[in-house]
């Protein structure tokens, strides 16, 4: 049987084993074997406890902070180059770092052309990613990138809602494309928030930019970290007379406070993938999975079949 024949491996990351079984349940498969060992200082080294050689590889990884999950994506990639893989395939369902993709500031790094070279450098001759922060971060790496969207996961739960006067909004100017987006396939209005920070997670103003007056409105971002934007965004709009506000973001990181605030705010629901695992249950927090979708992406690009089919929007 030549190597093409062969069926993939799906190897994890130790931050993204649960979703990697669900990946792996959903391509009839078994999730291959890692071995983490640690050491006394802190230092871990993973290993594949079988043989790659000659097979397509996929290793699963989100690299939200701390460093470490990078670092065990990393040593995870370079071991499979070195065991000889035929294809390794970098599959990072949220891409951490990527609000670094530009010099904002004099005398700052570029974090996320960093992370791309170091990705490439271990190893990675593929990469499969989504709702990255920045659509351009695509252009960071050499090697082919399948950029996937959560719209194929969330826009079938917003039709299940069957909300009447619908109105798509967008948290800040950065995300209005995606609010557009949205709107147009749902044929509803959209609205814009417009900020401002003090700095880094700390809004000093906030304006509203439409009429949300007796509508429904689903807030649309690709991440909520601290939660501060959406809160101050869902409070904003019921004071300017919405009926509900809702919102839904691919990657729940969910920093510091963000869980309570949540809890506390005029939102009725937050939908969120589980690209980055809940660290708490939340009542208001709802999660969709975002397995079935890598795992047919994943079944495509082994198969050397065409994706753009996965793309609703």
């Amino acid at each position: 049987m030549s190597s093409s024949e062969l069926s993939p491996k799906v190897f994890a990351c130790s931050q993204s084993e649960k979703l990697a079984k669900k990946i792996a349940k959903h391509l009839n498969t078994k999730l291959g074997n890692v071995k983490l060992q640690n050491f006394s200082d802190g230092e871990f080294q993973p290993a594949f406890e079988e043989s790659v050689r000659g097979r397509r590889v996929f290793i699963v990884g989100s690299t939200m902070p701390p460093a470490d999950n990078l670092m065990e994506l990393l040593l995870l990639l370079d071991a499979a180059k070195r065991a000889s893989a035929r294809h390794i395939t970098a599959v990072i369902p949220y891409f951490g770092w990527a609000r670094q993709d530009r010099k904002d500031k004099p005398r700052v790094a570029i974090g996320a052309k960093l992370v791309a070279n170091l990705i490439q450098s271990a190893g990675a001759t593929r990469i499969m990613t989504m709702d990255l922060h920045a659509d351009q971060i695509q252009g960071f790496f050499e090697k082919p990138v399948d950029h996937l969207y959560a719209s194929t996961i969330f826009l079938p739960e917003i039709k299940k809602m069957e909300l009447d006067n619908l109105v798509i909004a967008s948290p800040d100017m950065g995300g209005s494309k995606r609010a557009y987006a949205y709107s147009k396939y749902l044929n509803s209005e959209v609205v814009i928030c417009y900020k401002q920070r003090k700095k880094a997670n700390v809004i000093s103003k906030m304006e509203l930019i439409g009429y949300v007056k007796g509508k429904n409105v689903i807030l649309v971002d690709d991440m909520v970290d601290t939660a501060g934007t959406l809160v101050k965004a869902a409070d904003l709009m019921m004071k300017r007379g919405a009926l509900s506000v809702r919102a839904i973001a691919t990657h729940a990181i969910l920093s510091g406070d963000a869980h309570n605030r949540i809890s506390e705010s005029k939102l009725e629901e937050l939908i969120v993938t589980d690209t980055i695992p809940l660290k708490f249950k939340n009542n208001k927090i709802k999660v969709v999975s975002c397995a079935p979708l890598f795992a047919e992406v994943m079944q495509m690009v082994h198969s050397n079949a065409s994706i753009s089919g996965q793309f609703l929007m």
